[in-house]
Formats: C-alpha cells, sequence, structure tokens
C-alpha cells in the first residue's frame, strides 16, 4: 500500500520518528556491548592511565610551592640543554626522513604493481627485525673498524679511522633508519590515492614532468608528508635504544635522562616533571598530526 512501508506505520509517521529511531538503537546497543568491553576497559585504565596520574601527581610538591620541581626544570640548565638536544636531533631526524622517505615512496609510486609489491614487503620486514639488531648492525657498518672505516683507509682517503659513532651523526643515522617507514608507508599509501588523470591532463596540455611534479603532485601530496613528518618528531622525542647505544652516552636526550635520574639517583619527581613536559609536547604535536591529517583526508 502505498503511504505505508514494511514496519506497517504511515510514512508521515515514520518520518516523525526517524530522528529519534537512531537514538533508541545507540542506546540499546551500547549497554549490550559494554560487557565485553568492560573487561578491557578496565585493564587500561588501571594498568595505563593509573601510573599516568601517579606520575602527575609526583611532578606536584604538597608543599607551599607546588610546581618547584617545574621551576627547577626551568632553571636548570642542564635539563634544558638536554631538552633543546633531542628537540634539535628530532628536527634533523625527521627532515633525514622527509628528504630520503619522499623520494623512495615517488619511487615506489611510479613502479609496476607487481614491483611496487615486492619493493613494500621489503619496506615493511623492517618491521619484523629487532630495532636492537638493527642499532648494533650500524656499529659493523661505521664503526672505528667498520665497513665504511676499512674501506676508507683501504682506498686511501683517510689514514685514522672516522668517528662516524657515538656522536650525533651516528644517532641520528640509527634513529632514520629505524623511522623511515614511518614515513614511507604513509606517503606511499597517499600516492596511490592519487588520481593519475590529474597528471595525463596535464601532460596533454604540453606541461613539463618537472612542471607536474611541483605544481600538482607535490601539493596534493604535502598534507601527508606533513603528516608523517610530525609523526616522525614524535617518535623520536622519546627514543631510548638507538641513542644509547650509537651515542656512547655522549649525545643525552631526554629519554636517557629519564634512565639517569629513576635508576641511578633517583629522582622520581624531577623525572615525573619532564615526563609530563614531554608527554605535553607529544599531545601538542599529536593534535598537530590529527588536523594535518584530516585536512589530507578532505
Amino acid at each position: 500500500m502505498a503511504g505505508r512501508i514494511s514496519s506497517g506505520l504511515p510514512m508521515h509517521v515514520m518520518a516523525d520518528l526517524a530522528p529519534t529511531i537512531p537514538r533508541a538503537r545507540r542506546g540499546l546497543t551500547a549497554p549490550a556491548g559494554l560487557p565485553q568491553v568492560a573487561p578491557a576497559a578496565v585493564f587500561i585504565l588501571l594498568l595505563f592511565n593509573v601510573p599516568l596520574l601517579l606520575m602527575l601527581s609526583w611532578s606536584i610538591d604538597p608543599g607551599d610551592n607546588p610546581f618547584k620541581y617545574y621551576a627547577a626544570l626551568a632553571q636548570g640548565s642542564v635539563y634544558m640543554k638536554v631538552l633543546g638536544n633531542t628537540i634539535y636531533i628530532a628536527l634533523l631526524t625527521t627532515f633525514a626522513c622527509c628528504m630520503l622517505g619522499y623520494p623512495l615512496a615517488y619511487w615506489m609510486w611510479s613502479l609496476r604493481a607487481r614491483s611496487q609489491i615486492l619493493v613494500l614487503a621489503l619496506v615493511v620486514l623492517t618491521f619484523w627485525i629487532s630495532i636492537l639488531v638493527r642499532t648494533y648492525s650500524w656499529i659493523v657498518i661505521l664503526g672505528n673498524d667498520g665497513i665504511v672505516n676499512r674501506s676508507l683507509r683501504s682506498l686511501g682517503v683517510t689514514e685514522t679511522s672516522v668517528a662516524f659513532l657515538y656522536n650525533q651523526f651516528g644517532v641520528i643515522v640509527g634513529t632514520t633508519n629505524v623511522l623511515l617507514p614511518f614515513l614511507v608507508l604513509p606517503l606511499f599509501a597517499a600516492m596511490l590515492k592519487l588520481d593519475r588523470r590529474l597528471l595525463q591532463a596535464a601532460e596533454s596540455m604540453g606541461a613539463s614532468q618537472a612542471r607536474i611534479f611541483f605544481r600538482i603532485f607535490l601539493p596534493l601530496t604535502f598534507p601527508a608528508l606533513a603528516a608523517g613528518s610530525i609523526l616522525v618528531f614524535i617518535l623520536t622525542l622519546g627514543f631510548f635504544i638507538t641513542p644509547a647505544i650509537l651515542g656512547g652516552g655522549r649525545v643525552p636526550m631526554i629519554a636517557n635522562m629519564l634512565d639517569l635520574l629513576i635508576n641511578r639517583m633517583p629522582r622520581w619527581e624531577n623525572a615525573a616533571a619532564i615526563s609530563t613536559v614531554l608527554l605535553v609536547l607529544t599531545l601538542l604535536f599529536y593534535a598537530a598530526y590529527q588536523w594535518v591529517e584530516k585536512k589530507s583526508r578532505i
């Protein structure tokens, strides 16, 4: 019958009820799924959020000056130097990942489908290799008696070993090696979504390959590059293993300072204040990452 639907209600009644039906369904489904998600929610609440709240409480002094640990952090030249050094290495690592990652992703995009799968598998394969193994492999390559220094000495380029490791250069090389896939994979995915007909249309109108790249390809993929760069920067801020091994204790970063304050001194309150600052920085950059990623999807 015209004016009715399969539920038996008139169409104008269904139209009036339509805004309320989704709310009613949502009200029914949420309690039904609650028992399934409750154990995981309690697990996350206890094992992740409670320690985080405890850390925040330790950073605040119950006395007259509740923010004295933050004041000590701001007035301590050592803390500010380590914080600045961490941000500096994170920026250089991000820059290196961009310089290496964008050409690699572009080259992967230009390959045929079968070759793309093969190269993509090689990039993903790095996630299956331990960070510790990948970090120690750089000692074999760049160490004083490593492959590079042996080659340089045998070629007569230098008589003594070049100090590639246990400095900022070694830390940046190792960190870039570990974090490069985090930039390449989302960037390559964004390139695959690019409509190739835009490039073909520009080419048919006589635009050169360089003009097509700089006027169309690069602007359309820049949001993905920015999002990947922010992600690499955030991950570098909290890196521990690679700076500890390839820095040799001479390149202090925030994570290494936290290890010193907690395990050797110990000064839990100062460590909590530094951790809170690092957490705020990470959240700010994560918000920027989400904003850029959202813009890239529009």
